[in-house]
């Protein structure tokens, strides 16, 4: 029935909500505005989030990042305990994170980024997208990944260049060939190797190339896991992390839950999967995105 009475959107609601929350938590000493929310992401969300996500939110955040796979057995096993989850791979809600609910809010694809000022980097340039495994194979270029134990882009690189393989008709298995133990660092750390000189190229994400204006690669779409109309052909492939749990290979999809449902933490949480800023830091946003799987809080679906 309508009495009247204008109504609120869901955003102006949550944000009506926190700042009613923080409002009254000043009198107790918390400074308005200012209601902690703590989360944990993915490597490769955390640009976006410190230098845009913080800047959209009035709530003091509280940010810690790590490869996807790591920060959900950190959660799963309780040494950590932050209000709000994001990962690079949805497939981790299904173990080792059980969420009653998540939201899918961006995509991105895995790309080859290149220092075209040394040797290995305009070997790669020259290659193109359609001979770019030809100097990895010749040991040419000093190559940087993210460890696949540790999170998904570790292991999509893998998925990546087994695709590869099949694609390019490779008489090498390239995902075998390729990959060495001297190339890994951690997915927070591994653009910044370009800074100093440690690496010529590296697997990364697009958004990570293009927050850091670094040259890179596009990769066919039938290898980089970013088209869902490819999904049976990434499906093909494989990882097994430590503890047993086999992921498989899938469009690459960011998903985020709620585990501490305060007023500021969704008023957070909408804004980090609905916020504009996600585009502006080279992340891919569907038209249909978020999608929310499970029961998730009417405050965030209505």
């Amino acid at each position: 029935m309508d009495d009247g009475e204008p109504r609120l959107g869901r955003r102006s609601l949550l944000s009506a909500v926190a700042a009613g929350l923080t409002a009254s938590a000043g009198c107790a000493g918390v400074r308005a505005g200012h209601e902690p929310v703590s989360l944990l992401a993915a490597g490769s969300l955390n640009n976006a989030f410190e230098n845009g996500l913080r800047q959209s939110t009035e709530a003091t955040l509280e940010l810690e990042a790590h490869g996807s796979a790591e920060l959900a057995r950190l959660v799963a096993e309780g040494a950590k305990a932050p209000d709000i989850v994001s990962v690079a791979d949805t497939e981790l809600f299904a173990g080792p994170l059980h969420p009653e609910w998540f939201a899918e809010f961006a995509t991105n694809s895995v790309v080859l980024a290149y220092n075209g000022e040394t040797d290995g980097g305009k070997r790669l340039a020259d290659a193109g997208a359609d001979r770019w495994y030809e100097p990895l194979l010749e040991d040419a270029v000093r190559l940087g990944r993210t460890d696949p134990d540790l999170d998904p882009l570790g292991y999509r690189t893998l998925f990546t260049l087994e695709l590869a393989t099949s694609y390019y008709d490779t008489d090498t298995d390239l995902r075998t060939v390729i990959p060495a133990r001297r190339q890994l660092f951690p997915e927070t750390q591994l653009v910044s190797q370009f800074e100093t000189g440690s690496i010529d190229a590296a697997f990364t994400y697009r958004n990570m190339a293009v927050e850091r204006d670094y040259d890179y690669i596009d990769l066919p779409a039938e290898i980089d896991l970013s088209d869902p109309g490819f999904g049976d052909k990434y499906a093909s492939v494989s990882y097994e992390l430590p503890g047993g749990k086999v992921v498989g290979g899938g469009p690459i999809s960011y998903g985020s839950t709620i585990r501490t449902q305060s007023p500021a933490a969704l008023a957070v949480f909408d804004e980090q999967i609905r916020g504009d800023y996600l585009r502006e830091f080279g992340f891919t946003v569907p038209n249909d995105y978020p999608r929310f799987r499970g029961d998730a809080p009417d405050e965030l679906t209505e």
